[in-house]
């Protein structure tokens, strides 16, 4: 009776471990995507985040502790090689075996050129729709990747969602009074943002980061600023060019700090609404000033 008891249990417990499974491994590349992720998953699992801290999207070094992450993973979500350029070798030979998503090309998702016809922007997050669409995708992909908490998957995208359409309508009412001031960016990173907001963006100091303008772009950008009578110039925090202080000896410039993917941000799912609330307080700051 002893061993007949001592093996339900042993039934039972099994399973119990086949109805409440482990979540997948998933990793997401960047801060705003591993908040979307999170939110997903909010109640059944963590995501891993790959790049950390104030690390560049653009020119990431994988670490050992990253790699190992890679390897292990069932699912993967980033924007793509548009974004991610170092990310997308270590994917083909770390994760063979993993569900590998490309957010950039998920159904709804609407992707800008970038500054010549050949190139898209990968900024695509800066859109709260491409946002909403990117939630779709990455429920539809846990779904399947784990249908036993494909629920609660579902369940979370329609809250994460709501909680978009929220923000989208207050970041409109927060940036209406700002929509004609002009302003320029440190680098090509905004133009979903601006595009939504229909604001009077001008020109970026870069295209990549981490690659200074030439002598010309330079030049343009002062004639620029010289035109205006009063206009906003934004750094990033994580990057801090000496080439940023020339447009500071302007007498028609103010200087403001922009952060399109939430470098000094914690990672979570509340890193999104956080750094897109970010971004239309840190541009009415500076726009506002008469």
């Amino acid at each position: 009776m002893a061993r007949f008891t001592i093996l339900a249990g042993l039934l039972a417990m099994l399973i119990a471990g086949r109805a409440f499974a482990a979540a997948p491994r998933v990793v997401a590349s960047i801060k705003p995507i591993h908040a979307l992720v999170a939110g997903v998953m909010d109640g059944v699992g963590v995501p891993a985040l790959l790049v950390e801290g104030s690390a560049s999207p653009h020119s990431y070094a994988l670490r050992p502790t990253a790699a190992k992450t890679l390897s292990e993973a069932d699912v993967v979500f980033w924007i793509g090689p548009e974004l991610e350029t170092t990310l997308e070798k270590p994917l083909v030979s770390l994760s063979a075996k993993a569900h590998v998503i490309g957010l950039l090309r998920a159904d709804g998702v609407k992707a800008l050129r970038g500054v010549s016809a050949e190139t898209v922007d990968g900024h695509i997050w800066l859109d709260v729709e491409n946002a909403r669409a990117m939630v779709t995708a990455i429920a539809e992909t846990l779904s399947k990747a784990d249908a036993s908490h494909a629920q609660s998957y579902a369940r979370n995208a329609a809250d994460v969602k709501a909680k978009l359409a929220a923000l989208d309508e207050n970041l409109r009412v927060i940036l209406a009074p700002a929509q004609s001031r002009p302003f320029i960016v440190f680098h090509d990173a905004y133009r979903y943002f601006t595009n939504r907001y229909g604001l009077n963006m001008l020109a970026s100091v870069t295209i990549n980061p981490d690659q200074p303008p030439g002598a010309r772009h330079v030049a343009e950008l002062k004639a620029i600023i010289a035109r205006n009578t009063s206009i906003c110039v934004f750094v990033e925090p994580q990057f801090q060019p000496k080439l940023m202080s020339i447009f500071h000896e302007s007498a028609n410039a103010r200087v403001g700090v922009l952060d399109p993917e939430g470098s000094a941000l914690p990672p979570g799912s509340a890193l999104y609404t956080d750094l897109m609330q970010g971004i239309a307080d840190n541009l009415v700051r500076c726009l506002s000033v008469p």
